[in-house]
């Protein structure tokens, strides 16, 4: 039950008895901390139609709605502003809808289908922290525009080939003395990545000695022999040479087997995987068709452009006057492949840096005028860069902050701060280790998610495992303190809660805020889906475990002196633990029973 559905209707029929045959625009919003009331009508809408002093108008509609309105008990005016008090009849009614529902906050089907992409790592090296805040958004949303009811794809494109697959592949084949992964003990993808840095280390070290020798700065990156190996061995890669391939897909399948296992450690997953190997040709014939029906145009030295002027932009290359694919041909011809694999999708959600800003703008004109419909429903995710406080990464340098080394870290840091709080006694060792395990990337996922994507980040990871303020592991104890609470409910007052008589119970100030936080559930879902953001789910949640600790503090849950009283502020904090698991879900974030 919402109070907007049957308080518009009261409004209407206010305004109709008060200045009949008059229609107005009809605005509420959630009343202000500093003023009595649990929703606001705003009068100032109005004034555009109805002419009079705001204070007297709102004065009237509010003694209408007490008068005719059972829901309403009182009402204030401030301003422009009628503050409506709502009575406990309407909470626990609203609250009993709430029990009554499956899923509570969860949408049904819409019949609106989306893909999903993120990750869409290189072969050449471990996921470092950039990517896990890249495969937390694109998880994250998924999962949120499921609750909100739709159909959702998740994807990735992995980056396969190219230069940097082959200065690796070179750099292993030169100085790898036929390492793999079993015979070292390092997951696939690290094994790749140092030789990724040992290239980069070899090249400049060849520069240095070719600008010795009076080369300048770009000629020897031109002329250094490990660089041009590496062009030699793409060339023979992209002419099908069997031993190039067979290396390359050796070392690419270590990549894959490293990348399953942070997946794994992170909880994200994905229903398709896009190779750029298989897509990098894909586009050249969607560049024809656009050439016939005047969509791009054709240079004298034969390359193929497109002319975006008109929308603020500038004159983009789709085709090189060589005939060969630069990144926007791929994209088109990607976008295209997929829609056609999944017919039912309607549209894409591309969790991508910030940096790609312009390309998205010129890929989404450019579908939209080949005449694909589902070009309107194309969405850049775009999010920033993430930091730690020692700086910047570079991959080629090997100072990135590697995914598999932060996660434990986390897990480390969560091990020795629940220790120090002295929070485990009663618990076996793979108790304490999951635990860890649950509060670490908790800590990880809140901390990165609470911001608004668009935002740069400062990750701190000692900060992100805090027990108290806006993080992970305050949400996560809160659930663990709502458990506890129902074992011992359940354990000890099972007779109690089997009394649902709470028709005219009189609620708390703090029960009534309780019950309201938990209604606004399903519309930040909505919120949430709409604007592609988890830090609305994140940071509902978090006032939400406010508002529960406030109860828990101001009212006795298993002390009430009913047994009424006591079976509905156990219902209570049984549904804001739930929602709770839900939202976090959402999240990715899972929460323990016991902190």
């Amino acid at each position: 039950m919402k109070a907007e559905h049957f308080l518009t209707q009261g409004v209407t029929q206010a305004i109709e008895n008060l200045y009949p045959g008059t229609v107005v625009p009809i605005e509420f919003q959630a009343t202000r901390k500093d003023f009595s009331g649990d929703i606001t009508l705003v009068v100032f809408a109005m004034l555009k139609v109805i002419k009079g002093r705001p204070e007297t108008i709102g004065d009237q509609i509010g003694a209408y709605l007490v008068a005719n309105l059972p829901e309403v008990t009182a009402y204030n005016v401030v301003k422009g502003f009628l503050n409506l008090s709502l009575s406990d009849a309407f909470y626990l009614s609203a609250f009993e809808q709430i029990l009554a529902t499956d899923e509570f906050g969860h949408a049904a089907p819409s019949g609106r289908a989306l893909m999903v992409e993120y990750s869409s790592p290189n072969t050449n090296k471990p996921l470092h922290l950039g990517h896990i805040r890249n495969n937390l958004l694109g998880y994250s949303v998924s999962e949120i525009l499921k609750a909100a009811g739709h159909k959702v794809y998740k994807t990735q494109i992995i980056n396969d080939r190219g230069i940097h697959i082959c200065k690796s592949m070179w750099a292993w084949q030169n100085y790898g003395n036929g390492e793999t992964p079993q015979s070292t003990g390092l997951k696939g993808d690290k094994l790749v990545g140092n030789y990724y840095v040992k290239f980069d280390q070899v090249y400049k070290a060849e520069q240095k000695e070719l600008m010795t020798q009076g080369m300048t700065q770009e000629e020897a990156e031109a002329q250094a022999p490990s660089i041009k190996a590496a062009q030699q061995m793409l060339r023979a890669w992209e002419q099908g040479d069997p031993g190039v391939v067979e290396l390359w897909k050796t070392m690419n399948q270590w990549v894959y087997d490293g990348f399953d296992q942070t997946y794994a450690q992170l909880g994200v997953d994905f229903d398709k995987n896009y190779f750029e190997s298989d897509t990098y040709l894909l586009g050249k014939k969607d560049i024809e068709q656009g050439l016939s029906s005047g969509v791009f145009y054709k240079k004298e030295d034969g390359s193929v452009w497109c002319d975006l002027t008109e929308q603020g932009l500038d004159q983009k290359l789709v085709l090189r006057s060589d005939g060969t694919s630069v990144y926007m041909t791929q994209d088109i011809g990607t976008a295209i492949q997929r829609m056609s694999d999944y017919p039912e999708a309607n549209g894409m959600i591309y969790t991508v840096g910030n940096e790609q800003d312009y390309h998205f703008k010129v890929l989404f004109i450019i579908l939209a005028r080949l005449g694909y419909s589902w070009a309107q429903n194309l969405y850049h995710l775009s999010y920033g860069m993430v930091d730690l406080p020692s700086g910047k990464m570079k991959s080629r340098e090997g100072t990135v902050v590697d995914a598999d080394d932060l996660i434990d870290q986390m897990q480390q840091t969560a091990k020795e701060i629940t220790e120090n709080l002295g929070k485990i006694e009663g618990l076996s060792k793979d108790q304490r280790s999951k635990l860890y395990k649950t509060i670490g990337l908790g800590a990880l996922k809140y901390y990165i998610l609470k911001v608004d994507p668009k935002k740069r980040i400062l990750f701190n990871p000692e900060e992100s495992v805090d027990f108290q303020g806006n993080t992970g592991p305050f949400i996560q104890y809160a659930y663990a303190r709502i458990q506890s609470i129902l074992r011992r409910a359940r354990s000890e007052y099972a007779e109690a809660l089997g009394n649902n008589q709470w028709t005219d119970l009189s609620l708390a100030d703090k029960e009534k805020s309780l019950v309201k936080t938990l209604m606004q559930y399903p519309d930040k879902i909505q919120e949430a889906a709409q604007a592609y953001s988890p830090a609305l789910i994140a940071n509902y949640t978090y006032d939400l475990v406010k508002e529960f600790n406030a109860f828990y503090q101001n009212v006795s849950i298993l002390g009430a002196s009913e047994d009424a009283v006591l079976s509905f502020r156990v219902s209570l904090a049984d549904k804001v633990g739930q929602v709770i698991q839900s939202s976090c879900r959402l999240l990715g974030i899972e929460v323990p029973d016991q902190m």
